[in-house]
């Protein structure tokens, strides 16, 4: 049996929240991955990690390939980019099956210079006097001794500030693998020859990170966010024949056709809200069926997940029944 590091995470700084957010994103990557048989299950080790027994990949290419993909999650994540990171798994057609979701809107966003910089944390005053609620009266007596440099007071020492305990954290996260791996028992087999991959959702008026040698690449339509287009493009009539036509319903502007055959990101945007196109943008986002796993709530460390499973597999599960049906009708 091998390990992860056991180190506890300090959640003071928000470089700490994010190597604590992935370190438990290549965990359950790890352990999604055994559990959906992606790979076959003599390639995994058994390990711990929170106190929990997960897997963990042995393949070399295989862990690289995880670990540089969280490496990039994280570089993004410090930028405060990130609303949610996704660990998506294709049928062999390319179509998106299931969507195990980590959703983190709501961790902090700072400067790269203060990444490192503790949270500000407050203290509360320590009361001086003490009162009986049933006898208000103030005492009038003094004390019998009085502070002299040969005689100093003592003073109460100040309480320290407190941070969120990482064995309660460690606890939540144990409790998101039992529990994954209850639902995951629920959930219907995959085909064979499954393949997966890391998305990451950005946050709303953020540019994406498309720059050269970047390891990201736009994420295909079905999956990306309805663009939402102003009501007064969607609106605008043009006369024809003494009649109103709207436009967006039945008329497009030159050149986008070239845009729709290209099937990029940008012919996407330019949808009217109301064409073909519109129809694809997002429909595979949410799936059919969402099943909460657990929240994680730590300080500064919120954390949701849940799994979502996509049309494309109620097909093929539909398609694998005919198929069941027809053979046994050619046998009869």
């Amino acid at each position: 049996m091998t390990t992860y590091s056991h180190k506890k995470p300090d959640l003071d700084t928000c470089q700490a929240l994010v190597s604590t957010f992935g370190d438990f994103l290549t965990v359950a990557i790890h352990t999604i991955l055994y559990e959906r048989n992606i790979y076959p299950r003599t390639s995994f080790l058994s390990a711990r990690k929170y106190n929990c027994p997960v897997r963990q990949n042995r393949h070399p290419k295989v862990c690289k390939w995880i670990q540089d993909a969280v490496a990039a999650v994280e570089i993004e994540m410090l930028k405060g980019l990130i609303s949610q990171t996704s660990l998506i798994i294709y049928s062999p057609a390319s179509a998106p099956l299931e969507r195990f979701v980590f959703a983190t809107p709501s961790f902090p966003t700072v400067p790269p210079s203060e990444t490192l910089t503790p949270f500000a944390t407050t203290e509360e005053p320590i009361p001086t006097t003490t009162s009986n609620s049933t006898n208000p009266i103030p005492s009038t007596t003094t004390p019998t001794t009085t502070p002299t440099p040969t005689n100093p007071q003592p003073s109460k020492p100040k309480p320290k500030a407190v941070v969120p305990h990482a064995i309660d954290l460690e606890e939540q996260f144990r409790a998101i693998f039992t529990r994954l791996g209850t639902i995951i028992s629920t959930l219907s087999p995959l085909p064979a020859d499954c393949t997966y991959t890391v998305a990451m959702e950005l946050k709303d008026r953020v540019d994406p990170p498309l720059k050269a040698n970047s390891p990201w690449i736009p994420a295909q339509p079905s999956l990306q966010r309805p663009i939402p287009v102003p009501e007064s493009s969607l609106t605008t009539t043009t006369m024809e024949d003494g009649k109103e036509k709207e436009k967006g319903e039945g008329e497009r502007e030159k050149g986008e056709e070239e845009e729709e055959e290209e099937g990029g990101v940008a012919g996407e945007a330019e949808n009217s809200g109301k064409g073909r196109r519109s129809q694809k943008r997002g429909r595979d986002l949410g799936g059919i069926r969402t099943t909460p796993v657990r929240a994680v709530e730590a300080g500064a460390f919120v954390m949701e997940m849940w799994i979502e499973e996509g049309r494309a597999k109620d097909d093929i599960i539909r398609d694998e029944g005919r198929a069941i049906q027809r053979m046994e009708k050619e046998t009869d």
